[in-house]
């Protein structure tokens, strides 16, 4: 298998100015290990986990972790992951890169970056829940086949707000949406209340673009920004 879910990959040029967003959103830092080079962080609102990288990376990136990486690249392979970077030497922090059809970007670590640290159940971001990391695509069916690889289930299609299918897993959950106004990777939030959260999130200084499908009413649904371009999409599920 590709390995365990780790981060979502962003390249933040200014790490000070995005890492404020994000805790100003109600993420929380994580310590991290001194893997990179470069300034680094982490931050997480217990479902979903985003690394800060102030350093240029195709972005933003599913990362995973698989130990002895450098053992299993024959494996990988097989699952017809095409490699773009190898970096598996000896004397470095071995680590691959790819991408799935619709060109999604993907990293592959041998170790973790930080530890993982405990967060409550009950506990949620402004954003509201975390559903899924969605990505933009024309067609479902190569998408669906490449993940299926790798453990993801396709539910069903849904139609309610506009095309798009989710595939689930024990650490990452992924969605293929078929929408001309989705161009870029989003973050997608919902709570039954989205109404409330917006009016407190503009309350608050936070600009609402309506960079979304047409059928989503934009009194109760919006797209914010994080300064690295990172793109969060609040919706209201349909009752």
């Amino acid at each position: 298998m590709i390995g365990r879910f780790l981060e979502i990959s962003v390249y933040a040029p200014d790490i000070l100015a995005s890492l404020a967003f994000y805790e100003s959103l109600g993420f929380q830092q994580i310590t991290v290990n001194e893997t990179w080079t470069y300034p680094y962080a982490v931050i997480t609102d217990g479902r979903l986990t985003v690394g800060l990288h102030q350093h240029p990376i195709k972005s933003p990136s599913l990362t995973f972790v698989k130990a002895d990486l450098a053992r299993h690249t024959d494996e990988l392979r097989a699952l017809d992951l095409v490699f773009e970077q190898e970096h598996l030497g000896g004397d470095e922090f071995n680590e691959i890169s790819c991408h799935d059809p619709n060109g999604q970007h993907m990293r592959i670590l041998e170790a973790r970056t930080f530890s993982p640290i405990d967060v409550s159940p009950t506990f949620s971001s402004m954003c509201g829940y975390f559903v899924e990391y969605g990505i933009p695509v024309k067609e479902f069916a190569e998408g669906v086949q490449f993940w299926d690889r790798f453990g993801l289930i396709a539910m069903e299609e849904d139609t309610s707000l506009f095309d798009r299918i989710s595939l689930t897993s024990d650490h990452l959950n992924l969605g293929l949406h078929r929408s001309r106004a989705l161009r870029h990777p989003v973050l997608v939030f919902e709570d039954d209340d989205m109404h409330t959260r917006l009016q407190l999130l503009k309350h608050r200084g936070f600009e609402l673009s309506d960079e979304m499908p047409d059928a989503l009413d934009a009194d109760r649904n919006a797209v914010i920004i994080a300064p690295e371009g990172t793109r969060f999409l609040l919706m209201q599920p349909v009752s």
